[in-house]
């Protein structure tokens, strides 16, 4: 067979299974996968695809299937490492100046986080140096969200998120309220570096790629307020040796924050302190819907 007639009959599978989607009933489906299934075949000619690879390929996808659980989600950890996440990101951003930048919304988030009091410790118990984190939930007008519902989560001085401990063990997150005057104040642990998930597919594919599972240290947050855009960011600690190889492409440099490092003593919120502590302060600011 010639290179045109093999040719031909690659293009002829492709056309054949455009034509199988192109009566989709909904536009949005139908255009994804008919871009989907020209971008496919377009790779898999363009690499050549062996029939060992593509078995591969379909171990690798079944392995992060059967390691995924409630706890623990392998497919955002390769979209994370493939930085499709970061790309989806950026397309959805709202597209303000002053609104704080969105980041990865990360493999570790669960529902029934308990509440934690304005003030509180969202550390419960995890491992580190405590730190206080402080700011301001704002629109991008100025104006202050009272209110504001703060979903925060971090991992602890070893690098672990309380998911990675046990199901039924919880610590180093919580939800909280901003003030009227949109202040928030909450204590935790300082964030550490630490890798990702390295002991499944995902990790097996770092390796095999020669990269890095580090990520720098950061404390997670989801913002949410009426009338404004939900807010998915980090806050990065500055210094970090891992901020320009973050394993999922993460960093911003305006979510990198300093810690002050601070011995016992009094704190912000009139607390003692018995070791020493540090401190972040940030605000947050959300976009209204109607701009976003």
């Amino acid at each position: 067979m010639n290179h045109q007639e093999a040719a031909r009959r690659e293009h002829t599978v492709t056309d054949k299974v455009l034509t199988s989607f192109a009566n989709t009933a909904d536009p949005r489906l139908r255009a994804v996968m008919l871009s989907l299934v020209r971008h496919l075949h377009a790779f898999a000619r363009e690499v050549r695809l062996t029939e060992r690879e593509w078995e591969t390929a379909i171990e690798f996808l079944t392995r992060a299937g059967h390691i995924t659980d409630d706890r623990r989600q392998e497919f955002i950890l390769l979209s994370d490492v493939l930085g499709l996440s970061m790309l989806t990101v950026a397309i959805n951003e709202p597209k303000e100046p002053e609104a704080t930048e969105a980041t990865v919304f990360g493999p570790f988030y669960v529902d029934d986080a308990p509440e934690v009091p304005l003030g509180g410790d969202i550390a419960r118990g995890a491992v580190g140096t405590p730190c206080y984190v402080s700011g301001q939930v704002r629109s991008v007008d100025g104006s202050p969200l009272g209110g504001a519902l703060l979903h925060v989560w971090g991992a602890d001085d070893d690098g672990f998120y309380d998911v990675q401990y046990s199901a039924d063990h919880s610590a180093g997150r919580g939800w909280l309220r901003t003030a009227d005057d949109g202040s928030y104040h909450f204590w935790t642990v300082l964030p550490t570096p630490y890798p990702i998930p390295d002991d499944g597919p995902v990790g097996d594919l770092l390796v095999a790629a020669g990269r890095g599972p580090m990520r720098p240290a950061h404390l997670h947050f989801k913002v949410v307020a009426p009338q404004h855009h939900t807010l998915i960011t980090h806050i990065f600690v500055a210094g970090d040796p891992h901020l320009d190889d973050d394993a999922v492409f993460g960093v911003k440099e305006s979510l990198v924050v300093e810690a002050e490092h601070h011995t016992a003593g009094q704190a912000p919120d009139g607390t003692h302190p018995e070791e020493a502590w540090a401190r972040m302060s940030f605000d947050l600011v959300l976009v209204r819907e109607s701009t976003s």
